[in-house]
């Protein structure tokens, strides 16, 4: 496939790539995205996916928000395709610098990346809204109902939620790494959540998209796949 040799003569010149990634790179490890035809946005609930995953839902209705977040949500078993060991496989070879995603499902680390930026956060991490304890997944996995921390707070995954800021801190940083790229392949996203996917538009380096569906930067790639992502990647050598 000549798009593949052309991915190949841009990754072997690079030093310092940065991927920037979405749900598609996990959904070949089984965990459904939102928008896609299978995607939770097309599935029926008593409430629509993203009013649930909101701020206001889980302060004002905590227990519907758990029930979901478990069934929905959380995929212990889920473990790293192809994509993410390509791309641990990068960084340890020198090449890559960071990876950048949009997903909380600690596949990436699974894999063996380090620099890992988690723009939305990560199931992994969770910790009481009263004392700032922090929690294992597993006070939430393990019980049912609204999990409590032993001060009586309700204990809440670190993640981002609808009607939520990024965190600063992981956003500059994105937005150094990204300054500094020499090679930005993009994965797996649409690119139609904000502030997440105007990060792309920082860095000058030439830009690789890898994504199923259209987005609305294919005119300025450098080389533009429709494929999924762990297919690409894993024909990639190092």
């Amino acid at each position: 496939m000549n798009k593949i040799r052309e991915l190949q003569a841009y990754i072997d010149k690079s030093r310092r790539i940065v991927f920037f990634g979405g749900a598609g790179v996990s959904t070949e490890s089984g965990i459904p995205d939102f928008r896609s035809v299978d995607g939770l946005y097309s599935q029926k609930y008593k409430y629509p996916p993203e009013t649930i995953i909101s701020h206001s839902f889980f302060a004002g209705r905590p227990g519907d928000f758990y029930d979901f977040y478990r069934d929905r949500v959380i995929r212990l078993d889920a473990k790293p395709n192809a994509a993410h060991l390509k791309l641990a496989e990068l960084e340890s070879a020198g090449k890559l610098s960071a990876v950048i995603t949009q997903n909380i499902d600690g596949l990436h680390q699974a894999a063996g990346s380090r620099i890992v930026l988690e723009l939305h956060g990560s199931i992994w991490r969770n910790y009481c809204v009263k004392c700032g304890k922090p929690h294992k997944i597993e006070a939430i996995t393990g019980v049912s109902g609204v999990p409590t921390c032993d001060c009586g707070g309700v204990v809440r995954p670190d993640v981002v939620l609808y009607e939520e800021s990024l965190d600063q801190g992981v956003l500059g940083q994105a937005e150094k790494y990204l300054r500094e790229a020499d090679l930005l392949i993009v994965g797996g996203t649409s690119l139609v959540v904000y502030p997440a996917a105007g990060l792309v538009s920082l860095s000058g380096a030439p830009l690789i998209l890898i994504n199923k569906s259209a987005t609305s930067q294919d005119p300025r790639a450098s080389l533009l796949i429709q494929d999924n992502i762990g297919d690409v990647l894993g024909r990639i050598t190092i």
